[in-house]
């Protein structure tokens, strides 16, 4: 058997690191075969506690489970036997005496499940199955796919090798003798077997001795370059590998680099462009596959009716007005569940919810955002560690908020030139210019400066995308127009004067909730951002990442709800000097509201279509590439 090897780091890993983590006493058989796979979904997986299901892991877990079902113990093993008095006999008494009988065979025992560990090597592997016959034990595993079939037959995927080598390592460091390894494919129902020699052994030591050192040490490692095994990946969406490798080959200015990230974060290498046809530019990197679907299947869960209550049954929330049920949604149906004002829900199904990734967001009667709650589920400290450091640097702030403002002023500038009637020359062309100033605004106070100019303008011009007239309006029950309209004559707020701005208020509101829902998803710190500075209660990275979308989600909602009667004038209260929506308005604004998070949009430097919805979380794992230093600009979304 081979020593030992000496820990090496991959090749992606930068030169510098973030110093030692402090990681768990073993690391799984299992952990070691996804880093063979893919180190990215190593680390992603196993060091920052990342995952998510797709139909191929739910499968293999259905698979597994049956398994671990039936699960039973190994027998210890016991010491060979001493030869017997009669077999020690001289040889010529032994042919004079009688005949010993033969020793029986070793009984063939399967035991499954079997859980057992390597002190040497610091890995704990659980064993499907192990075929005993006394001292000799067979791994076997169950692998969801198929093998490799080529010129030489039937052959283990090298991920596969590494794993068995080492529930083969685990099994004779406990007292087993162990020869070979064997997996069963499930989806063509053979197996293959592969003895265990010194070069299986020395496979499985290095490959440990690397993983420990990239989770100990290591950045998260360069995505895999056009390869086949992104497809299946569960965690594509995550990755975003096409994505990422295209905005790394972009480049980045060194000096840059070092001013806004200092010198621990060296920029990354592009991608190696081997294998491209001849002629091709290295600044045009591979089409983009699209690995995620463009919507998400799930839904979510709106309660608008005061006094009802949330309860659960199994994995079904079932919704009550006093004792009457309402309605059902099962769990896993839903990505969030908002309750709007006086709406109850029990510890039992918050705990469910929780378990199942599902956030609870709280909003008062009026549409305000109070706060939500979301489970135990993203562990990636280190990104927040990233993310408050480059908070207190003097450069990336202002370097993050010039690209938020300036595509917010563009979005604002294309919704105006999109959607209303005849927008002033003026207007379009003073838009312009504020969003090439904000491209160059010397400090954080002259931005908001500048925005501030730019929404006058814009909200200025915000009636003439409104296509309605009061005197399309139905009477109410007196047989009288409604005495509230849609006049919009400048954005107010704290409380909304008018219907228009009752809408956009909760738009915003609507809007804020779904980033700090993405903020979480990825990992970060939603409370701690680089446009919009600390205060008490505000999701300020959120509200940074909302900036290029106000417009086209928020403003596109109101103007669609208006437009279309979705919301009509008799959908409103006025107490005092304020307007809300009534319950009734708040559910047409909300339809209005998922129909636009619902559309496709093309992603303007990826070329593929996908949901706003899904857009939003994409948006939000580019920011965290872009504050690990891994990409080396924030691309922000700006529709043409």
């Amino acid at each position: 058997m081979s020593a030992f090897p000496v820990p090496i780091l991959p090749s992606s890993t930068p030169a510098s690191n973030p110093g030692p983590r402090d990681l768990p006493d073993y690391l799984p058989a299992r952990m070691v075969s996804e880093f063979v796979y893919c180190p990215r979904l190593f680390f992603y997986m196993w060091v920052e506690g990342v995952f998510r299901e797709s139909a191929d892991t739910l499968e293999g877990s259905a698979q597994h489970k049956r398994v671990d079902a039936r699960a039973t113990a190994l027998p210890v093993p016991a010491p060979a036997k001493s030869k017997s008095k009669t077999a020690a006999k001289s040889a010529p008494e032994a042919d004079t005496a009688e005949q010993a009988p033969p020793e029986p065979e070793p009984e063939r025992l399967h035991a499954r499940s079997v859980t057992l560990s390597s002190e040497r090597l610091r890995v704990i592997a659980t064993l499907d199955l192990v075929e005993a016959q006394g001292l000799t034990a067979t791994p076997v595993d169950y692998k969801h796919g198929a093998p490799i079939d080529d010129k030489d037959g039937l052959q283990m995927w090298p991920q596969d090798r590494v794993q068995l080598a080492l529930q083969a390592i685990v099994l004779r460091e406990n007292g087993y003798q162990c020869d070979e390894v064997v997996v069963f494919y499930q989806k063509t129902r053979q197996r293959v077997r592969v003895p265990v020699d010194d070069q299986l052994i020395f496979e499985a030591e290095t490959a440990v001795a690397r993983a420990w050192a990239l989770a100990a040490y290591g950045w998260i490692p360069a995505p895999l370059e056009d390869s086949p095994r992104c497809v299946g990946c569960s965690l594509n969406i995550v990755c975003l590998p096409d994505e990422t490798n295209s905005l790394i080959a972009l480049g980045v200015d060194s000096a840059l680099q070092l001013d806004l990230f200092g010198a621990d974060h060296p920029p990354r290498k592009p991608p190696s462009r081997e294998g491209l046809p001849a002629g091709s530019s290295p600044a045009q990197p591979p089409e983009i596959r699209r690995l995620m679907t463009p919507r998400d299947d799930l839904r979510p869960l709106y309660l608008n009716t005061q006094g009802l209550r949330i309860g659960k049954s199994g994995d079904v929330l079932q919704i009550k007005d006093r004792d009457k049920l309402v309605q059902e949604a099962r769990i896993n149906e839903i990505n969030q569940v908002n309750l709007m004002g006086n709406v109850q829900i029990t510890t039992q199904a918050v705990q469910s919810l929780c378990e199942a990734a599902v956030p609870i967001s709280y909003f008062s009667m009026g549409g305000y955002f109070y706060g939500m709650t979301t489970g135990m589920n993203q562990k990636n400290v280190a990104l927040r560690r990233s993310q408050f450091r480059l908070a207190d640097s003097p450069a990336f702030p202002l370097f993050l908020a010039r690209t938020l403002v300036a595509g917010k002023i563009r979005n604002q500038r294309t919704m105006l030139q999109r959607n209303h009637i005849e927008p002033t020359p003026e207007s379009l062309s003073a838009m312009k210019s504020q969003a090439e100033r904000a491209e160059r605004a010397p400090d954080l106070e002259t931005l908001l400066g500048i925005e501030g100019y730019a929404a006058r303008v814009y909200f200025r011009e915000f009636a003439g995308m409104i296509k309605i007239t009061d005197e399309n309006d139905e009477p109410d029950a007196s047989g009288l127009p409604p005495n509230l309209n849609f006049d919009f004559e400048g954005r107010n707020r704290r409380p909304p004067r008018d219907p228009v701005n009752a809408l956009l208020s909760l738009a915003y509101s609507m809007l804020a909730k779904d980033l700090t829902i993405a903020c979480y998803a990825v990992g970060f710190d939603p409370y701690l951002g680089y446009y919009h500075q600390l205060r008490h209660g505000r999701p300020a990275l959120a509200l940074d990442l909302m900036e290029p979308f106000r417009p086209l989600i928020a403003d596109s909602a109101v103007l669609s709800a208006i437009n279309t009667k979705m919301v009509t004038a008799k959908d409103f209260l006025k107490a005092g000097g304020a307007v809300a929506l009534n319950p009734n308005g708040r559910k047409g604004f909300f339809r209005a509201y998922e129909l636009r998070m619902d559309s496709l949009v093309t992603h303007p430097s990826f070329e593929y279509r996908v949901s706003y919805r899904r857009l939003l979380e994409i948006q939000a794992r580019l920011l965290a590439r872009v504050i690990e230093g891994e990409i080396p600009t924030y691309p922000v979304f700006v529709t043409r």
